[in-house]
This record gives C-alpha cells, sequence and structure tokens, in this order.
C-alpha cells in the first residue's frame, strides 16, 4: 500500500473533525459542546483543528454545509422520480420536512444554525442551499401554467419560509401525528397556488 500524502493526511483529519463535530453538536447542541472535548474525542491536537478552521464556530458552519447539502440531495431525490413537475414539487416539499424530523438535523441546521451564526447568515445559506432550486421549480410551474401567473421571487420566499417555521415547529413538537398534520396543513396552501384554484395575480 502506498503511504499517505500529506494531502490526503490533512483531508483525513477534516473529514474526522466534521464527523466528530456533527457528531458533539447533534448530540448537545452548539453551545453543550468544548472546543477541548472535539478535539479530544477527534484524536488530533488543537493546531490540527485550527489548521481547518478559524475555531468552533467555523468548524460548526462546515458541518451546518454538509448537512444542507444532504437535505437538498434527499429533496431532489424524491422530486426527480417524478416526471410531473407538479409532484416533483410536492415530493420535494414533504422530503424536506420529513429531512427534518431528524434530531441530529433539527439541532445543528434548525435550532443552532440561526442562533449561531446569526439569521443573516443562515438565511444566506439557507438561499445558496435550497431556496434557489425552488425558485427555479416554481419559475417553471409559472411557466407551464400550473401555477397562476405572478411574480416567483416573493412566493418562493414565502414557502421558504413556510417550511422553514414547519420544520422548526415540527423540532420543538411533541405531537405525534406532527409531520402529517404540517404536510396536510401545506399542501393544502400549494393546492391553492394552481391555476385552476386562484385567479392571476398582476405583476408577473
Amino acid at each position: 500500500m502506498p503511504p499517505v500524502t500529506r494531502v490526503e493526511q490533512r483531508e483525513r483529519t477534516r473529514r474526522t473533525l466534521l464527523r466528530t463535530g456533527r457528531s458533539l453538536f447533534a448530540a448537545r447542541g452548539y453551545g453543550g459542546v468544548g472546543l477541548a472535548e472535539i478535539v479530544e474525542a477527534a484524536g488530533v491536537t488543537k493546531g490540527a483543528l485550527y489548521h481547518h478552521f478559524d475555531g468552533k464556530a467555523a468548524l460548526f458552519r462546515a458541518v451546518l454545509e454538509e448537512v444542507q447539502r444532504e437535505v437538498g440531495d434527499a429533496v431532489a431525490r424524491a422530486a426527480d422520480v417524478h416526471e410531473d413537475s407538479w409532484t416533483r414539487l410536492t415530493a420535494g416539499c414533504r422530503a424536506f420536512l420529513a429531512a427534518g424530523t431528524d434530531p441530529g438535523v433539527q439541532r445543528i441546521l434548525l435550532i443552532d444554525g440561526p442562533a449561531v451564526l446569526g439569521w443573516a447568515e443562515w438565511r444566506a445559506m439557507d438561499e445558496a442551499a435550497s431556496a434557489r432550486h425552488l425558485a427555479e421549480a416554481l419559475a417553471g410551474l409559472v411557466a407551464e401554467g400550473v401555477i397562476v401567473r405572478q411574480p416567483v421571487a416573493p412566493l418562493a420566499h414565502l414557502l421558504s419560509g413556510a417550511m422553514n417555521e414547519a420544520a422548526l415547529w415540527l423540532a420543538t413538537s411533541d405531537e405525534p401525528a406532527g409531520l402529517e398534520d404540517v404536510w396536510a396543513a401545506l399542501a393544502r396552501m400549494l393546492e391553492a397556488l394552481r391555476e385552476r384554484n386562484a385567479p392571476e395575480v398582476r405583476g408577473g
């Protein structure tokens, strides 16, 4: 077996820190985990951590980006199995809510994310990770005449905000039928957007 190169070793260390940080952040939250604990659990030095990240907040940000990518991938997989564009939208929305029921995703993405990074940065990351794809899907549905003609940007932000709030409610709710109740409410909201159910909104 060839020797491990420096580049490979650095990448392994980075992946170990991400994996360890994610496990600890998901289990106890950002505030409940210290930097010394992270490096001890990862089996690396503080210097190794600082080589890759500026500190605990930077590590958390990288973990959050990883979680966002995974949620986005889950949404895309759920949508891509359907050919009909409307079904793709609804399947993707449901997949987003379902992904948010995972306790680790809840803690990192929905609870600690905005608190640690600040609302503006968290919102910008959300925009880059998923809101842009939602806007593209809605624009396609408007172009096809499935959704009543209207400006897409405000609609995308409203729906994105509604789903984030719904996911956050699920994260803090003890309701046994929470996911199904939230999905039923969101499905009714989405259905109201369809051309046959709503008058045209001027300005689109």
